[in-house]
């Protein structure tokens, strides 16, 4: 019950890290843990923010944890080349716009654009709450392009967030559909079946 405690203690540490000592542009926190010592993953658009001049930040926030956790914490940054195609970031950038005051329906087709000019298959965008200042709460959604939600074989990034606003909290959802994923299996017996139907064509 003890070492329950504490892990449960630390997740709600992690996620007080990700909303106030680093930038919005991060996507992802894992954290993994040892006897010894915890090592922490930091998936972000803004590699540079993050880390600092001269590695600064990171450092004090990698102290400030370390007193708190009472282990060594080592902490591996990795950067998003296309942030546009990562779900979290793309909810988390909706969010931004509507806390200063964007329209909503601007907000959801400005990501929507972003991701299919880069390389997207599909994307979907749903917000909910008092939008637009109504009184009564509600649900809307964009789309463009494929996002089949029942394929196994879809790479579908998922991704959400929430706006503070004057008139309530919205929820951000968004779907980002990628392609399918292939099995190497497959493609090695698609070669082969065309190895024999080439030679049967002699």
């Amino acid at each position: 019950m003890n070492y329950y405690y504490k892990t449960l203690k630390e997740e709600q540490k992690k996620i007080g890290g990700k909303k106030e000592s680093f930038d919005p542009a991060i996507s992802d926190i894992q954290i993994v843990r040892f006897p010894d010592r915890i090592n922490i993953f930091i998936s972000t658009a803004r590699a540079g923010v993050v880390i600092g001049p001269k590695g600064q930040r990171v450092e004090t926030v990698k102290t400030t944890v370390q007193k708190m956790v009472k282990k060594p914490v080592h902490f591996s940054i990795t950067e998003i080349r296309d942030a546009e195609l990562d779900a979290n970031l793309a909810a988390q950038s909706v969010a931004r716009q509507l806390e200063m005051r964007v329209a909503f329906r601007r907000a959801m087709k400005s990501v929507i654009t972003q991701a299919m000019k880069k390389g997207a298959k599909g994307i979907k965008v749903m917000c909910s709450g008092r939008l637009a200042g109504a009184d009564i709460a509600r649900t809307e959604q964009y789309k463009n392009g494929s996002v089949p939600l029942h394929t196994l074989r879809a790479n579908i990034d998922y991704g959400t967030a929430e706006a503070l606003t004057t008139f309530g909290i919205i929820g951000i959802k968004v779907w980002i559909y990628k392609g399918e994923i292939l099995d190497k299996k497959e493609h090695k017996q698609d070669d082969a079946g065309k190895v024999i139907s080439a030679k049967g064509d002699r």
